[in-house]
């Protein structure tokens, strides 16, 4: 990666520079092709000479690359805000009368979601008045059933017993610590029973399919890439300048924050 942005940024220096000189050019004269090399020559040898503006220049194209990738999802959400604010049968916590809502796309698998857990546990004790809605997306499926038969079970548990047991469920399965290939069908059934719920209803898989389906298709309309995916939006009057998107991990205080400004609205 480190690779590829020092060859952009020489582009771009070089770009910059032909550029120029094609300005100055345009007034006075044609440069010979002799002298173009030579002048490329010239930039590379003190861009070779002086790295750091290659190191510059490359750390204000991943701010760029960054800025533009923050924009494209946040002009996504406003252009889903409808779709993310139908919630039938998606575990949510907090009052449904919430000016705020903070979505997560996660699963069970994941070890960013799994270090992500403890710090939305803080942020929901510190945001009763804030709605969180998490959003199975079972993208760790395809390596690891364990995936889709942990969102089966929290899924139930849902149904069966509300947002309290989910979230005993949702943390328990986290506070396992095992992730990437090593959560296991005990650890899944002893968090669900732990959690208070009863034996799984199998019949309400082919439900929960449905609504993951649905996410893993909200999510790619998103422009998600990965999980987590957290969106912090008011509940209406959504814009551009009260909409948070973290595709990734995202500290307390950042949430903190991306719930002041949706809270704003």
């Amino acid at each position: 990666m480190k690779k590829m942005f020092k060859v952009a940024a020489l582009a771009l220096v070089l770009s910059t520079s032909f550029a120029t000189v094609n300005a100055f050019a345009a007034e006075e004269a044609d440069f010979t092709p002799a002298q173009q090399a030579r002048i490329g020559e010239i930039a590379t040898e003190y861009l070779v000479t002086h790295p750091e503006v290659l190191i510059e220049v490359s750390r204000k194209l991943q701010a760029r690359q960054t800025e533009l990738q923050r924009q494209a999802l946040v002009s996504a959400v406003l252009h889903s805000h409808r779709l993310l604010m139908q919630l039938d049968g998606v575990p949510v916590k907090g009052p449904s009368g919430s000016a705020v809502i903070v979505t997560q796309f996660f699963d069970y698998e994941c070890s960013v979601c799994s270090a992500m857990a403890p710090i939305m546990e803080k942020v929901m004790a510190t945001n009763p008045n804030v709605r969180f809605a998490f959003r199975d997306w079972t993208i760790f499926a395809g390596r690891y059933q364990e995936s889709t038969m942990a969102s089966h079970r929290g899924l139930d548990v849902w149904r069966q017993k509300g947002a309290d047991a989910y979230m005993a469920y949702h943390n328990g399965i986290y506070r396992t610590g095992h992730n990437e290939g090593h959560l296991t069908a005990q650890d899944i059934e002893s968090v669900a029973i732990a959690a208070g719920a009863g034996a799984e209803n199998v019949s309400g898989r082919s439900q929960s399919d449905a609504l993951i389906k649905g996410n893993d298709e909200l999510a790619d309309m998103l422009g998600l890439t990965g999980t987590p995916g957290i969106i912090v939006m008011p509940a209406e009057n959504a814009t551009a300048a009260n909409i948070t998107v973290f595709p990734g991990m995202a500290g307390e205080q950042a949430m903190q924050q991306a719930i002041a400004r949706a809270t704003k609205g």
